[in-house]
């Protein structure tokens, strides 16, 4: 398989094993710089990179000589607010000499699960992307307690993965993709090269890894393949401990590729439109030529407003003829539309008193 080649947007996880010398404790430079190479390459090819990233404690706790200590969740947290600088700074500098820049994101589970935060965060990291930064993202060690943690970055990458809309997740490991079982204690398991469901056969065959500073074994490998394919991404675990990884996964390397049903986009307007409404949008004739023809919905296309929702929940769109026309995540609460409907876009600023999106819902965030 090479959909490399075709992707538009890639997610990349890299693991704490990659990053960190285990025993002393130290970033892996030579190899971040590789794959630096690996990124810039990505992107001369018009490819959006986000990174999803390990490592902020396993730098701190060495920089604070907890090295050889079980961290207490107070000194876990310690470490991550140590050793996210350090992280943020290294990427900043080994990508600099390529002219990219970076910007660092720091997200718990709590931002994804609640509907405001979700979609700030999906805001940034699109606007990010459009400026062409690839964002370096990690959970909020720092502030994260058991309640609101992802708990590794496996999954958290798949959902980075589904909030950005990305074509491939590439698991960077320190395995080389889905053995029939642990192949560190059998030496007759064998490598799954492409799976196309995740099946309970497959769920058996997952155990967990055996690295000395990661957490994500195999299991939580394939919990990420699961959320990622949902939402339309093919994902694929290669061993990482590699100069130039993606090169090597892109010339042939061991790996094992989970594939999707669906492209993103259209398992997210699926997604909307399995979403229950919580309101509903009247909209005129023109309105529904203009999203007829795929484009966003107005303000100035809306006649009335029933139900009471906020930014982010999904409406009901219907015909002044009483026909429900689409589904949409709203980009407005209800008291906000009703005070813009029927106005031009460029009036929003004016009548909220901000400055809110063009669109009530974005063609995006549609489903017809």
């Amino acid at each position: 398989m090479a959909p490399l080649t075709k992707a538009k947007r890639i997610v990349i996880k890299v693991g704490s094993t990659l990053l960190v010398d285990k025993k002393t404790g130290d970033l892996s430079l030579t190899w971040l710089e590789s794959l630096a190479e690996d990124v810039s390459s990505l992107k001369s090819r018009g490819i959006d990179i986000v990174l999803v990233s390990s490592g902020s404690i396993a730098l701190g706790r060495g920089t604070l000589g907890l090295q050889d200590a079980k961290l207490s969740l107070e000194n876990s947290q310690a470490s991550a607010a140590v050793g996210q600088i350090r992280l943020a700074r290294a990427y900043e500098e080994v990508l600099a000499p390529f002219s990219v820049k970076t910007a660092q994101i720091l997200v718990t589970l709590e931002d994804s699960a609640n509907r405001r935060r979700y979609l700030n965060t999906r805001a940034t990291m699109e606007r990010l992307l459009t400026f062409g930064v690839v964002p370096i993202v990690n959970e909020n060690d720092t502030v994260a307690t058991d309640e609101i943690r992802y708990g590794d970055n496996d999954r958290l990458a798949a959902q980075i993965a589904a909030t950005v809309g990305a074509d491939n997740l590439i698991l960077l490991s320190d395995v080389d993709g889905l053995y029939s079982s642990n192949p560190l204690t059998n030496a007759g398991a064998k490598r799954l090269d492409i799976i196309k469901e995740i099946t309970p056969e497959i769920e058996k065959m997952a155990g967990e890894g055996i690295s000395g500073i990661s957490k994500g074994g195999m299991i939580t490998k394939l919990m990420a393949a699961r959320a990622a394919t949902q939402a339309g991404c093919a994902m694929v675990i290669t061993k990482g401990d590699v100069l130039n990884p993606i090169t090597a996964l892109e010339n042939g390397a061991n790996c094992t590729w989970f594939t999707p049903n669906v492209d993103p986009q259209t398992a997210r307007k699926r997604w909307i439109s399995s979403q229950k409404s919580i309101g509903r949008l009247i909209i005129d004739q023109g309105a529904m030529t203009a999203l007829v023809d795929g484009k966003s919905l107005l303000p100035i296309g809306v006649t009335d407003v029933e139900g009471n929702f906020s930014r982010g929940d999904t409406v009901s769109i219907y015909t002044n003829t009483g026909r429900e026309l689409a589904k949409g995540i709203i980009a407005y609460s209800s008291e906000e539309v009703s005070l813009i409907i029927g106005r031009k876009s460029n009036e929003i600023e004016n009548i909220l008193g901000y400055a809110g999106r063009a669109a009530v819902v974005h063609r995006d965030d549609l489903a017809m």
